[in-house]
Parts: C-alpha cells; sequence; structure tokens
C-alpha cells in the first residue's frame, strides 16, 4: 500500500503528465498481468536476453525471472529500446544457493506452474497449455545446452513448440515470442480478469511516473520538502 505521502507525489506528478500519456499510462497498466512470468535462466548473449525482455514488455508481462549461475545478465540498449523501465526485472544471482533452485522455489511459493521449455518430444505443446487454470511461469534455457538438468528435474511440465522442419530448435527470444503469443492470447481470449490488483497498480503507477517526468528525482524532493 502507498504511503500517504506517495499518493500525493503520485497526484504532484501526474501535472507534469498529459492527459493523452496519462490515458495510455492507464490503458496499459489495464493490460499488465502477473499471471504470466518468463524465467530466463544463464541466458550469455546480451541481444538475447534484451530481446526477450522487450518481448516481454510488448505482451503485457509485468515481471521477468533472471537467473544467473553461471553466466551473467547482461543487457543492449539498442535491442531493449527502453522496454526495461517499464517492467520488473527479477535477477537471482546469490554465490551462496543453486539460483535455479532458489528462483523456481520462489515462484511455486507464489503459485505459480513451472512450465520448461524443451524440444523433446515428450513434451508438452505450447498451444496445449491451457493458462486459465493457474499461473503459469515459463522457464527458457541457456542458448547452447538448453534448461539445466536441476531445473527439468523441478518443474512441473515440458513445453515444446511444434517444428516441422530439419532444424530442432528456434532462436530464444522467437522461442519466447511464440510461447508467449499462445498463453496471453488464451488469457485475453477466456474474457476473464487476470490483471494487477488496485494496490499493484498503484504502486507501478508511481514508477512508472517517476520514469516518464524528467528530473523527477528533483522534483520529488522539492515536493516533499514543501509540504513538510
Amino acid at each position: 500500500m502507498l504511503t500517504p505521502h506517495e499518493r500525493l507525489v503520485t497526484a504532484h506528478f501526474a501535472q507534469f503528465i498529459s492527459d493523452h500519456k496519462l490515458q495510455g499510462v492507464e490503458k496499459i497498466m489495464n493490460q499488465r498481468t502477473r499471471h504470466v512470468t518468463v524465467v530466463l535462466e544463464d541466458i550469455f548473449q546480451s541481444q538475447n536476453a534484451s530481446a526477450v525482455v522487450r518481448t516481454c514488455e510488448c505482451m503485457g508481462l509485468q515481471d521477468i525471472h533472471i537467473v544467473e549461475n553461471i553466466s551473467k545478465y547482461s543487457i543492449n540498449p539498442r535491442v531493449l529500446k527502453g522496454s526495461h523501465k517499464w517492467l520488473d526485472i527479477v535477477q537471482h544471482t546469490s554465490k551462496q544457493h543453486d539460483n535455479t533452485e532458489a528462483c523456481i522455489a520462489k515462484l511455486k511459493g507464489e503459485g505459480y506452474r513451472i512450465l520448461a521449455a524443451d524440444p523433446d518430444e515428450d513434451g508438452v505443446s505450447i498451444h496445449d497449455v491451457d493458462p486459465t487454470q493457474g499461473k503459469v511461469a515459463l522457464l527458457f534455457g541457456n542458448e547452447l545446452r538448453g534448461v539445466s538438468k536441476r531445473a527439468l528435474a523441478l518443474c512441473d511440465t515440458k513445453v515444446r513448440i511444434p517444428m516441422y522442419g530439419f532444424t530442432e530448435s528456434l532462436n530464444i527470444s522467437v522461442s519466447v515470442a511464440i510461447c508467449l503469443n499462445s498463453i496471453v492470447t488464451k488469457l485475453h481470449q477466456s474474457g476473464k480478469t487476470y490483471g494487477l490488483s488496485d494496490e499493484e497498480k498503484d504502486h507501478i503507477r508511481l514508477q512508472w511516473y517517476r520514469k516518464i517526468v524528467r528530473n523527477s528525482e528533483l522534483i520529488e524532493q522539492e515536493f516533499l520538502r514543501a509540504i513538510q
């Protein structure tokens, strides 16, 4: 829940934003979801990780999880196109624990089913997954090795993208886009609501206003001093 001061700051920032942009913020806010999230495990190519972040933002996800065991997450600003500013990137970077295990445990504790993307034929087609049956976390592995054995052992289900050519796998950013398009489309077609709570919207709205308004940090400091 926002503090009284944070609510005042939100209202103050709104004065610096055009009505058109405020309406755009609310429209996008109402399409955001935490019912679906994406987990990237040890992605080492910055352009791939950045393309996935951009795809997740475009598809209306609010969260993406980055697991770093052997590869450090890095970004490519030219690919991101600023998309990382509008969602929450949760990095799992502990040097004392298996970050794959920690991330999966966290998500399962929050009620997510873990669906590991794997090309093997024994996996379920992504098009057969019903996201209306509960929250979904799509886990994608390293560009060379794929999803780790530990992740496969801990996941709830393996999912695959049906393919009809000689090549056995897709680029990771393409795989994420196909999977999210299938899952998110089904959510919207269901007619049910999978959006953010009012409390989540309040926090994200303030977060976004701070990014939209120029010199927002200075404006906020001056405003808080004036109302004290």
